[in-house]
């Protein structure tokens, strides 16, 4: 694998996943910082594809097949992360397999919009608000 450093002085790239498996969206209780309820997701790699990428951080974290999935939108607010400046690519799919939680999730859950939402770290309110408004009319109350 290729290696290098990154340049502080840009953002950092991830991905971020809507997985949706049976009539729900997966979540995954994060186990590091900042730890809260989040959608599958991750850094990725030098000389890493955002698509390898996001199959593998869902594969990861869920222990599910991520497929017929398609990148959908780009999130830069550069306060979308406490941590730092990350540009998240998002990409919208159906997972497959049993969901089980792995590498940096403690749990995982499938959260349905008639349910009321834990609280998410990140900007994953924002995204699900926005992929509710695209595919299905809906809306998050709060």
């Amino acid at each position: 694998m290729i290696t290098g450093k990154q340049n502080p002085s840009n953002p950092y790239l991830t991905v971020d996943a809507v997985v949706e498996k049976q009539d729900g969206i997966v979540l995954i209780r994060r186990k590091n910082p900042p730890v809260g309820w989040a959608l599958p997701g991750g850094y990725v790699e030098y000389g890493e594809t955002v698509e390898a990428a996001v199959e593998r951080e869902v594969a990861e974290e869920t222990g599910l097949i991520f497929e017929q999935y398609e990148q959908w939108r780009v999130f830069s607010d550069p306060q979308r992360d406490p941590r730092k400046h990350v540009v998240t690519v998002c990409f919208v799919g159906r997972g497959r397999g049993e969901l089980k939680a792995g590498t940096d999730a403690v749990e995982t859950g499938l959260w349905k919009p008639s349910d009321s939402l834990p609280e998410l770290v990140f900007d994953h309110k924002k995204i699900l608000r926005e992929y509710l408004y695209e595919f299905s009319g809906g809306d998050i109350d709060g």
